[in-house]
């Protein structure tokens, strides 16, 4: 390796790994920011906390290698334009892409290495992280609990509009569904203004106290002509408290790892096999939906039923007419009937194939992300290396002003264009690879007018051609050439 190789690779290699540690402590940050509610007041051990944050790590890399390359990029080569560095080599007859060089091989080794750090790294950590995340969610029943959706506690299914207080222990428009165990069906409902979570850490069982509130128990009645009324039982309670069994809930196992069914958790060939059993799947519902829709019109027994006759009778007006009124609102009863239940029937379905293209679809854009990751490391480093040699300002300023932009602006694209692959908008193909492609011909240009000592924009081109149109008309006069 030549000197001149040697002291740029060096120079980009420090400002790399310290822009890499600082983003990534910025993101860690923001990560701890997210999750504090699912860790703090759990009793958990310092390992636990390191090995959530461990975990978490590896699905911010694709989020902070290509800003680190585009910031790193920007700043190192803006502070050779800035000290001149670049006009000595330039003179000396080195051009820009000679002092890339190096470079290149290097960013190519970590996009390759990124490449297979997204297949094997990133779905290892998934897997974990989301297992660890469960387990932990386990631990305290109060953290369990999901305001405006209903959850299951023990013995009740449970829904609150809001929690407060430590823990989360103080509960709003509470909302229970208690689980009969000799029987299945949901006959038992109460509903309490307030509630409160009341237990020992070290005692398996959970006191939900609930204030102000009603008990409704449905009564199956043993003549089956009075369950049409569905009577009930109403009761009144100023203060009630169940008794939860926390004894599954207190006895977890944090190494537990059983969940494994999420798109993020796969690698290259196992996404590929789940696409492929996706659509199949989704083929096959598609194939019955249309077989039953025929199958709902009849037709196969048009030709059994149907008794040609020598002639054919002429309908002047509808085919109603023929029959008695009867018989006419029987068949218009009966073809509502069926139109009715043909669309109630389409769009149970359309709501599931909905669903199944939208996961077909989520599973399609984590397969093209683990190629964009490797390919967008290159092109944004093609975009920030002429940049800073075009705007030739190195430090933290201005470069990472510029970066951030550049970044917000490639990843906003991609995150959007992602929402809109998954409804089958657009193609998952082309919803993940948007914003590299976007970045790529912007690379080109600015690679271009950094090679040939150009600016940024080259107002020239635009206004040269408005000048010379406005000669041609006369309105612009030029300039007289003095002897």
């Amino acid at each position: 390796m030549k000197i001149l190789d040697r002291y740029i690779l060096t120079s980009y290699l420090k400002t790399f790994f310290s822009v890499f540690i600082i983003l990534m402590f910025i993101f860690v940050l923001q990560t701890i920011w997210l999750y504090i509610g699912e860790l703090a007041g759990k009793d958990l051990d310092t390992e636990i906390i390191l090995k959530f944050l461990l975990y978490f790590s590896p699905k911010l890399v694709p989020l902070v290698l290509p800003l680190t390359i585009l910031l790193t990029s920007i700043m190192t080569f803006g502070n050779f334009a800035e000290n001149y560095e670049f006009a000595a080599m330039k003179s000396s007859g080195i051009s820009l892409q000679r002092a890339m060089r190096g470079l290149t091989v290097f960013i190519l080794l970590v996009s390759v290495t990124a490449f297979f750090f997204a297949n094997n790294v990133i779905p290892a950590a998934e897997y974990k992280s989301i297992n660890l995340r469960k387990n932990i969610a386990k631990l305290k029943p109060a953290m369990a609990i999901t305001e405006g959706v209903f959850n299951d506690l023990g013995t009740i299914n449970i829904k609150v509009e809001d929690k407060s207080g430590d823990n989360g222990r103080y509960l709003s428009d509470v909302i229970i569904h208690k689980k009969p165990a000799n029987r299945s069906g949901n006959f038992t409902v109460i509903k309490a203004k307030e509630g409160e979570l009341a237990g020992s850490t070290d005692s398996d069982v959970l006191s939900l106290v609930l204030k102000d509130g009603n008990y409704y128990d449905e009564v199956q009645a043993s003549d089956y002509s009075k369950r049409r009324d569905k009577p009930f039982l109403k009761s009144y309670f100023e203060e009630y408290t169940i008794n939860l069994d926390l004894s599954d809930f207190n006895n977890v196992d944090l190494e537990d790892e059983s969940y494994n069914n999420t798109q993020g958790m796969l690698n290259i060939s196992e996404l590929r096999q789940s696409i492929d059993s996706f659509a199949i799947s989704h083929n096959a519902k598609k194939k019955a939906l249309t077989a039953n829709m025929y199958q709902r019109t009849s037709f196969d027994n048009i030709e059994v039923n149907l008794n040609p006759s020598d002639s054919i009778k002429e309908i002047e007006n509808t085919i109603l007419e023929e029959y008695d009124t009867y018989q006419a609102i029987q068949i218009v009863s009966l073809a509502l009937g069926s139109v009715n239940g043909a669309l109630s029937h389409l769009n149970i379905k359309k709501s599931e194939l909905k669903n199944s293209t939208k996961q077909l679809n989520k599973f399609e854009i984590a397969l093209h992300e683990k190629y964009v990751l490797a390919v967008a490391c290159i092109v944004l480093f093609f975009v920030g290396a002429p940049l800073g040699a075009i705007i030739r300002k190195g430090g933290m300023g201005l470069p990472m002003v510029v970066a951030i932009l550049l970044f917000l602006t490639y990843h906003f694209i991609g995150i959007f264009a992602k929402n809109s692959a998954e409804d089958g908008s657009i193609s998952p193909f082309i919803a993940t690879w948007l914003s590299t492609l976007i970045m790529l011909p912007l690379g080109v240009y600015l690679t271009y007018r950094a090679t040939t000592d150009q600016g940024l924009f080259a107002f020239d081109n635009i206004t040269e051609p408005i000048r010379k149109l406005l000669k041609k008309a006369g309105i612009i006069k030029p300039k007289r050439k003095i002897d």
